[in-house]
Parts: C-alpha cells; structure tokens; sequence
C-alpha cells in the first residue's frame, strides 16, 4: 500500500507546485499561462527594478505583457520553446537553489535578494548552457522593456512628431500602407516642400510616446 501512496503523494506535490498558487493573469494575456506571465513579470521586476538607472521598472514598463504578445507572435515550436523557458526558470531552483531559507521554492515565491541571487546565479554560471538560458530570458525581457514609451523617453531615443507633406509624388502613388483610394485628387491639395530644419534633441516627440 504504501509503495502506491508515496508516488500518489510525490504526483500530488509535483503537481500543485506547478499549477497552484499563481495569481490571475490580466485581461489581455493571449498565450501564456497565469504562472508564466508571472515568472515573466517577476524576473522583469528583477532585471529592471524601481529607482533603477531608468525610471521605469520592469512592472511600469508592463514587460510582461509585451513578452506575451511576442510569443503570441512566434511559430508553435518557439511558442513551446520560450514557454518552456519560463517554466525552467521558475523550477530549476530544485536544483539550483540559491543561499538562504527555502532556496528550493519556486522562483516566484523567493525573497527579493533570493530572486536576484538565483538569476545572477545563471548568468555567472561556469556551464555554457546556464549561461545561455539567462541570455535567452534577458533577451526576450530586454525587448519589452526598450518598447516602452516611458524608457524611450528617459534614453532620448523616443520617436519625434513629423509633420508629412503633401507632395507631387502623393498625387501619384498611395502612401505606404494605404490604398490607391488615398491618392490625393488634385494639385491643390498640395502643402509645398517638406521643412527641412532638423527636429534637435528638444522636438515634439510623437503622440504614442508622450
């Protein structure tokens, strides 16, 4: 009886440690599940944390959520890869668990300095593959995060307002990404040559990046 019960129990634990404890994940998540949009969200906050060189946290810079329209994006072997990189994260603290009380927990459930010392732990490993995991996950946090209007912003690399002529040629051809239907109709809907004086670091930046 108690070889049938002891690996009933082992499935058991194996299984709520897996699937239980995670809060919902926010209206308009597509593809990842509520646990690894929460690795995603909380290895974010890791790498990118309040009152950092930038100002924007990995949180305000809703990291996560743009990690999850990228793997929305992906074809279904990578999909499964990146999702399975999450879920290695989340759980290699069984075997790689950082110093401190209950080291073994999930990522998600370690003391902030547990959390940043087991992803330093990654990116510092001697094992060529560790390393590459780290890389894989920054890789993938990094473009959500400089996606953001606000750390664009900070770096001074957001967007400038540019206000586009109507030139001969659009009497012609549709703008890029438009229709023939949005072809100007006659001369006098011309604005004249385009201003040609540079923005400078001081422009108006575009209306997304405000």
């Amino acid at each position: 009886m108690l070889a049938w019960i002891l690996p009933f129990g082992v499935l058991l634990a194996g299984l709520r440690r897996l699937l239980v404890g995670y809060p919902a994940a926010p209206i308009g998540v597509q593809t990842l599940a509520a646990r690894e949009y929460h690795v995603a969200r909380i290895a974010a906050a890791v790498l990118y944390p309040p009152r950092g060189p930038i100002a924007a946290s990995g949180d305000e810079a809703r990291v996560a959520l743009h990690t999850d329209r990228f793997v929305a994006a992906q074809t279904a072997p990578n999909r499964i890869l990146m999702r399975l990189l999450l879920t290695l994260v989340e759980h290699a603290t069984l075997v790689f668990p950082p110093h401190g009380p209950r080291g073994w927990r999930r990522f998600t459930s370690l003391s902030p300095d547990q959390q940043l010392a087991y992803l330093d732990g990654w990116r510092q490993s001697i094992h060529p593959q560790r390393r590459l995991v780290f890389l894989s996950l920054r890789a993938i946090l990094t473009m959500g995060y400089f996606a953001h209007p606000g750390v664009l912003r900070d770096l001074g690399l957001a967007p400038r307002a540019i206000e586009s002529p109507v030139i001969p040629a659009d009497l012609l051809w549709p703008r890029v990404g438009r229709s023939p239907a949005s072809i100007r109709p006659s001369p006098a809907d011309l604005t004249g040559e385009p201003d040609t004086t540079p923005l400078g670091a001081e422009g108006p930046l575009h209306p997304e990046y405000r």
